[in-house]
């Protein structure tokens, strides 16, 4: 079944669409969801929370890419649970390194009634376009799934040098084109 014909479920209000939502992207939910928390009890909890937000939003909402929108809120509310464990000091360290490289680009600009997120979103996505296929790849697998470097350079067949290289330079290639775009000074 298609995403518009689920969303047109969830739209009418059948249950069923929650079944079939489930199966269609349930093992992708799971995998960006267990890339952030900590256990696999957590990761499928947050799933199903995510099954439970995509019902309670929509409608209003009647997203185009329902793999992109499903994900989306998996992976909010397993950051939003990460924060929670982080506060119980139940930490995954690569998580941890991970936010805090990608923090550093944005951490000198006040975002907050200067620019809408998707003004941020657009020129991020700008820059990603432009690097090649692996680049944006290995910086995606780094920052939106949190893979950590050693499985990244399994995946790519790379050395942790390069890949450590590869993820600073697309992050300094970032900071100067969000600085160009005027959202960092």
């Amino acid at each position: 079944m298609d995403d518009r014909a689920i969303v047109q479920m969830l739209w009418d209000r059948d249950e069923n669409a929650l079944g079939i939502a489930g199966k269609a992207y349930g093992a992708y939910c799971s995998s960006v969801a267990r890339s952030i928390v900590c256990t696999p009890e957590d990761a499928e909890e947050c799933v199903n929370d995510a099954l439970m937000a995509l019902w309670n939003s929509v409608p209003p909402h009647r997203p185009e890419n329902l793999r992109t929108y499903l994900g989306k809120l998996v992976r909010e509310i397993s950051i939003d649970r990460w924060r929670a464990d982080n506060r119980k000091k139940r930490i995954r360290p690569d998580v941890v390194c991970s936010l805090d490289e990608i923090a550093e680009i944005v951490s000198g600009g006040d975002f907050a009634g200067e620019v809408e997120a998707a003004d941020l979103s657009r020129a991020i996505s700008e820059y990603l376009q432009s690097l090649d296929e692996t680049k944006r790849n290995v910086f995606i697998r780094r920052y939106w799934n949190y893979d950590s470097v050693d499985d990244i350079c399994r995946r790519f067949g790379f050395g942790r040098s390069r890949v450590l290289m590869m993820l600073k330079r697309t992050r300094d290639g970032l900071r100067e084109h969000l600085r160009k775009e005027g959202f960092l000074t």
